[in-house]
């Protein structure tokens, strides 16, 4: 083992005088809905309005962390000196932190971001050239979205100063979509209920992302018996992002202030493609925490990857497709889609003593089996998915999507968010997107003419919550059950909580929003939510109704080859020991994330090798709050930016991408 597993519980890092209780409070969930409240508005404006730092776009959850160190630093470091009985324990952090990566799904680019101009824009941005009053608009459900173009024009234009948002001309569309976003969260959250003992406590899945919010909301960090804001260690690592940050921050209101290049562009293979190297220090800190093979397997897969499409722009040879999002080949998307298939499938394999054991349990055959752990019983998860997924299929079919088509196409979906979410528990990849998107692979897959023209719109619709997914509600219950078992929260009002947390973000990040579009206009927001998303996304919708294509069996073929590869990868890596590479890295290391960031897996994996061969794991678990405290310095630096921004009047101050 190169890592160090976080602890199982509590009352292995905590003294005895400061163990959590075991349950989970009315002021946690309280706070936490607070804190979900202050999520949702400052994101959305964050995003939206400052056009700053992005704090809700991956699963790394910035906001999240900002809010839990702020959080921490009153209640641990204000409160607990003038008021200890107002000081929040351990349970109570944590219980608001689950509430905040629930949350965190929610703002931009999870939802709300993507419902309210994607809705709205293929009226808006339709012109005599593009034709889509006659190509796109006759197959609109045409409760989708608003179509008064008052409403329409003023959403991106904005209106007169003071003027009211047009709610009640918003309301049909928006409780129209309610019934399938509720289902499709709940379907989240009922899957990582049914998967998590066998993720957790079978498997052991390291699940890094959530070892900085445990050590913040403990106190104590597995890697070291100090206190964890004691360690003189963690502020150097604090220090680098946070300075750094700092100097972007004020060479935006001084030119003057030197600024630090972080990233470097070299046109390789003729210039057929780019080698990017990107410094990325909460990246740095998240790699960290990632076990050796799969490293190297990242970074090295990566730059594979990108040789093959050098080498195959160079001979002219390259699959003619758009699929929209994940990678910039085609090619490689299919064959990161059969790499993930195939993760999903072996998992299931993997689990399937643990399912037998949940379907027996729902149907009252297997007593011994205890579920008392969950966030709800097995029984109850069952029901609520197959539910769920019924009324998911119904609101598909409504939406223009022929209902034999809805059950492939859910379940490419599901495969997606699924894997992602494994691969984020299993790898720590905090900054990831899949090869693929399912409306793009489902065309792929079937062809144009099975779906139909309503068809083919409706999957221009589904963009709105199976779009570049970078965050969503599976990944974030995930985490958040790993949180909760560690801490020892359990029973349904921990379920209630999350689905809290997502209401009222929900709410006050459709507050912000369109409150902000229609007081200054939607094109003066953030211009990927308002203009090039919505753009790119009905451009190649409309683009299918005009020119429909046929299943491309190429791309087929390459999906297999994909999952067969992720199969030869397992066999190899069981059979001998010397088989350098994970399979799970064939799922994300040709995207175009990994793209930009196998630099940092680069260095993370130097640095590790070198500080576990010369030190071993006692130097490493010394040396993981330095790189915790990268990926917290980095991200305070950006919520304080926020903060001096929006009382400076600043826009565009971006301290942090990826």
């Amino acid at each position: 083992m190169d890592t160090l597993a976080p602890p199982q519980t509590v009352a292995d890092t905590l003294p005895s005088a400061g163990r959590a209780p075991d349950a989970l409070t009315t002021r946690g969930l309280v706070v936490g809905g607070l804190c979900a409240i202050a999520l949702g508005l400052g994101c959305s404006y964050g995003t939206m309005v400052l056009r700053g730092s992005y704090m809700d776009l991956d699963f790394s959850t910035p906001g999240a962390l900002f809010i839990m160190f702020v959080l921490v630093l009153v209640s641990s470091g204000l409160l607990r000196r003038i008021a200890p009985t107002l000081a929040l324990t351990p349970a109570e952090l944590t219980t608001a932190y689950i509430m905040l990566l629930a949350a965190s799904a929610i703002p931009t680019m999870g939802l709300i971001g993507q419902i309210v101009p994607l809705s709205a824009a293929p009226y808006y941005f339709a012109t005599p050239e593009n034709k889509w009053e006659t190509i796109l608009w006759p197959y609109l459900a045409k409760w989708s979205g608003p179509r008064d173009p008052l409403v329409v024009t003023g959403l991106f234009e904005g209106w007169a100063r003071g003027a009211v948002v047009p709610w009640k001309a918003w309301a049909g569309p928006l409780l129209a979509w309610l019934p399938l976003i509720g289902a499709l969260h709940f379907a989240m959250i009922c899957v990582m209920v049914i998967f998590r003992k066998q993720w957790v406590d079978h498997e052991r899945l390291p699940y890094p992302v959530t070892q900085l919010p445990l050590a913040m909301a403990t106190g104590y960090d597995s890697g070291s018996s100090k206190p964890f804001f004691r360690q003189p260690i963690l502020w150097i690592g604090f220090a680098i992002p946070f300075i750094h940050a700092s100097l972007i921050g004020l060479h935006h209101y001084f030119p003057q202030v030197p600024l630090m290049q972080v990233a470097w562009m070299y046109p390789v293979f003729r210039r057929r493609v780019t080698l990017i190297l990107r410094l990325s220090f909460p990246m740095l800190g998240f790699f960290y925490l990632v076990p050796l093979d799969t490293l190297f397997s990242l970074w090295v897969l990566n730059l594979v990857f990108l040789s093959i499409r050098g080498v195959l722009g160079i001979l002219g040879l390259e699959l003619r497709e758009t699929l929209i999002f994940g990678t910039n080949s085609p090619m490689f998307a299919h064959v990161g889609f059969g790499a993930m298939l195939a993760l999903v499938v072996a998992g299931l394999r993997v689990g399937r003593f643990h399912l037998g054991d949940v379907w027996r349990k729902a149907i009252g055959r297997a007593p011994e089996v205890d579920d008392s752990g969950e966030m709800v019983s097995y029984r109850a998860a069952l029901i609520g998915l197959t539910v769920c997924l019924i009324i998911t299929a119904v609101w598909l079919n409504v939406s223009g999507i022929p209902l034999y088509l809805t059950v492939p196409f859910l379940l490419i979906a599901f495969v997606l968010f699924f894997g992602l979410t494994r691969i984020v528990a299993e790898m720590g990849v905090a900054e990831a997107v899949a090869s693929a998107i399912a409306p793009g692979m489902s065309v792929s897959l079937f062809g144009c003419q099975p779906w139909g023209q309503s068809g083919i719109a409706a999957l221009g619709l589904s963009h709105i919550w199976n779009s570049d997914i970078r965050t969503f509600v599976m990944a974030s219950t995930a985490h958040g059950l790993k949180l909760a078992s560690v801490v020892g929260l359990r029973g349904p009002r921990l379920l209630w909580g999350m689905v809290l947390a997502i209401v009222l973000a929900t709410l006050s990040a459709l507050l912000v929003t369109m409150r902000q579009a229609y007081l200054e206009g939607g094109l003066t927001l953030n211009s990927w939510f308002f203009n090039g998303g919505p753009r790119s996304i009905w451009t190649w919708t409309a683009d299918r109704l005009a020119n429909p294509t046929g299943p491309n069996w190429a791309g087929t073929a390459l999906t297999a080859s994909g999952a067969v590869a992720y199969l030869l990868f397992t066999f190899m890596r069981q059979r001998f020991s010397w088989w350098p590479f994970h399979p799970v890295a064939l799922c994300i290391a040709p995207v175009w994330i990994m793209d930009q960031l196998w630099f940092m897996a680069f260095a993370a994996w130097v640095l590790k090798l070198l500080i576990l061969r010369y030190g071993g794991l006692k130097l490493y678990g010394r040396m993981r709050s330095i790189f915790l405290g990268l990926i917290l310095g980095q991200f305070v630096a950006n919520g304080l930016w926020l903060f001096i921004d929006h009382f400076a009047g600043t826009r565009g101050n971006q301290i942090f991408w990826i």
